[in-house]
């Protein structure tokens, strides 16, 4: 070992350059090398469990030098962030390290677009909690236990009796207990419902619920709102249809179609018939204000339920929500944005 000690200092002395250093350490202490392989290539049956002990000894002392002396003249992994990790000199030759921007989802985009339309209209923004009551999901709005159109939420069930959110109409009374009347707010967020899964239907979606309370408000009031909204986030004229529509909260009710902007209003899987439902509105039930402690002989209001997820897929022409809950980056990385 004393012999195999001098001629790896010759030969690390000799070496003059980087790679001629890096050859050294490979032949003497590389998974290969002689010094890492230097106890396989003796016999040690016929020592004694002494001299094996100072065998060992004596290697170990030889394995530490050989890399004490080595770190001091081979450059450590890492190159030049290393070294100037070390304080010592940066290769200015070497290629930069590439930054790609983040992107937000669509959905994020359009509720952002969405906050800032309505908060220049004079709107506050509130958040409601995803794991709800039954209260505030259903009885509030005026459901009841025995209310047929409890059937149509799909509900996902807890075991503590609480519920995965359906709309995010259950932050109508909550709101109203907390803010009073005059009222103008939206609430934004993610629901959830257990029904089938199709081009135009998840079981997870966004929505953006808005509330409007104050005195003498009518249809008028409401069927301006939704214009102007649509304007706004379309950048353009857009051809929308009102029919009516049945939700317990509100009376009368109805439904706001937006002609199909992916198809043309010819029909496309995506909508079906040319038109897609977009905004469930109406003039809110005296029953909901009560629930909130305001007269309805005094303040009236309208609500609406603006389905985020299909606004952004009308807006962003994308043809199959599955594609927003999907997890593939590729559609996130379409909507790269410096906020």
């Amino acid at each position: 070992m004393q012999e195999l000690k001098l001629q790896f200092l010759k030969e690390l002395a000799a070496a003059k350059t980087a790679e001629a250093l890096e050859a050294v350490r490979v032949k003497y202490m590389g998974k290969k090398g002689i010094i890492t392989n230097f106890t396989k290539t003796k016999d040690l049956k016929t020592l004694s469990s002494e001299a094996k002990q100072a065998f060992y000894r004596e290697y170990n002392d030889l394995k530490s030098f050989a890399a004490d002396q080595l770190k001091k003249v081979v450059p450590a992994p890492g190159g030049a962030a290393a070294a100037a990790k070390k304080g010592g000199a940066i290769d200015l030759t070497a290629p930069g390290a590439g930054r790609r921007l983040g992107a937000l989802h669509p959905i994020t985009l359009t509720q952002i677009e969405l906050e800032h339309i309505f908060e220049g209209m004079g709107f506050s923004v509130y958040y409601g909690p995803e794991v709800e009551s039954e209260y505030f999901c259903f009885e509030a709005l005026n459901i009841p236990s025995d209310h047929p159109a409890r059937d149509m939420q799909d509900t996902f069930w807890l075991k503590n009796n609480l519920i995965l959110r359906t709309h995010t109409s259950a932050n109508q009374v909550r709101t109203i207990l907390k803010a009073g009347a005059p009222l103008r707010a939206i609430f934004p967020g993610r629901c959830f419902r257990y029904e089938a899964i199709d081009p135009s239907h998840e079981n997870t979606f966004y929505q953006c619920e808005g509330l409007v309370i104050d005195k003498n408000i009518s249809v008028a009031n409401l069927i301006a709102v939704m214009k102007t909204i649509l304007g706004e986030v379309f950048r353009r004229e857009v051809k929308v249809r009102l029919r009516p529509g049945f939700f317990p909260f509100v009376e009368p009710g109805f439904e706001l179609d937006l002609n199909c902007l992916i198809c043309g209003g010819k029909g496309c899987p995506t909508c079906g018939d040319g038109w897609i439902e977009l905004i469930p509105c109406g003039l809110v039930h005296p029953e909901v204000l009560r629930h909130g402690g305001i007269d309805p002989n005094e303040y009236s209001g309208f609500a609406f339920g603006i389905g985020l997820t299909r606004l952004a897929m009308m807006k962003y022409g994308i043809r199959d929500i599955r594609y927003l809950n999907g997890g593939d980056l590729r559609v996130n990385e379409q909507f790269s944005t410096i906020l």
